[in-house]
């Protein structure tokens, strides 16, 4: 080859390499400039459906249910977590399987839903909105959407970008819901944000006829983040709040997704060995302490599987779903409703409960 052929041939791999680092130069300016967090204590809109008064000494349940944006049935791995999958794998597959989890929702005719992982507009998620489709299933509930986060496009998995995602947390209500306001959990100013993402929490408030307040908070706490202290910043914050609203003469009931092992160690009670899995580790054994507040966390079965590969009985399997109540609210039972992982890669979890009169 001569030389002039030669220079050509590098002139033209310089070209392609610049533009090449121009592209993901321009990529990664995009996602740093799109990432974006809502403001702390943001007010929510009610879809005011109902208006009846919380009653003290009576029996109420809630269901929590991270339902896994409608597409991990059993055979489903997340890429993020090891697997293979980064979106539903069909449109109709994902109606179905939504159709199926809303059902089952409304055959448990509880008074409350805390609901998570609500795809609003989602790539991954075949731009179907979850939320109206929740929506329209539960006319006879008040009901507050609260955006936990609104992702840039992720490139990646190169096969199948997982793209942008809206999703959210639903709070359902049986009882009046007089306001509600979005929460801004602390999170990582590390490149980690734009893994782990806007995080949030919800504040609901629903009138009780002795003139205080039921205080609903939905939340989903941090899954992947590489910093134990963030975890417990928003902890902190939470169990704080929940407190305040304590000290006012207000009930509060909080349901949600910790991504913490609310057992201590799952391993012990389901018999598989959780070495290899670190990320869900045990709430500090101070978090509550002198505090008028109770964790609440069954133990009758795993409310999570690991999502690295399809359901199998011989995966780990923990418990990171649960409830906080105050000291004026009675537990009458709790339970992980076991549906076999059968629409989520979390099983619901449910709690009966009675406001504690004077």
């Amino acid at each position: 080859m001569s030389k002039k052929r030669t220079s050509k041939v590098v002139k033209i791999i310089l070209c392609v390499l610049a533009a090449l680092v121009l592209l993901v130069g321009a990529y990664v300016a995009y996602v740093f400039i799109a990432f974006n967090r809502l403001p702390d204590d943001l007010q929510l809109t009610v879809a005011d459906n109902v208006k009846e008064t919380a009653q003290v000494n009576t029996a109420y349940k809630v269901v929590s249910f991270n339902t896994g944006f409608g597409a991990y049935e059993p055979d489903y791995s997340f890429f993020m977590d090891g697997g293979t999958q980064s979106w539903a794998w069909s449109k109709d597959r994902l109606l179905k399987n939504l159709n199926n989890l809303q059902a089952w929702l409304r055959e448990q005719d509880a008074d409350f839903y805390f609901l998570q992982e609500v795809d609003e507009n989602a790539t991954r998620t075949y731009h179907v909105n979850q939320r109206q489709m929740v929506e329209q299933a539960f006319p006879d509930y008040d009901i507050v959407y609260g955006q936990n986060w609104d992702s840039p496009f992720l490139f990646y998995p190169f096969t199948q970008p997982h793209g942008k995602t809206r999703c959210g947390i639903m709070t359902l209500s049986r009882m009046d819901i007089l306001r509600s306001f979005r929460r801004s959990l602390p999170i990582e100013n590390t490149v980690m944000k734009l893994v782990d993402l806007d995080r949030c929490y919800t504040v609901s408030r629903v009138p009780v006829a002795d003139g205080h307040d039921l205080v609903l908070f939905n939340m989903h706490l941090s899954a992947y983040t590489s910093d134990g202290a963030i975890a417990t910043e928003q902890l902190n914050l939470l169990v704080s709040d929940m407190a305040n609203e304590y000290s006012l003469g207000n009930y509060v009931v909080c349901g949600g997704d910790f991504n913490k092992d609310l057992l201590g160690d799952s391993s012990q009670y389901f018999g598989i060995p959780g070495d290899d899995y670190t990320w869900a580790q045990p709430i500090p054994a101070s978090t509550f302490e002198n505090m008028p507040l109770t964790l609440v966390a069954a133990s009758n079965a795993p409310s999570c599987r690991v999502a690295e590969a399809p359901y199998n009985p011989q995966q780990f399997v923990l418990t990171i779903d649960g409830f906080v109540v105050s000291d004026n609210v009675r537990v009458v039972s709790t339970q992980v409703a076991d549906t076999g992982f059968a629409y989520s890669d979390h099983n619901p979890v449910e709690m009966v409960f009675e406001l504690i009169g004077e």
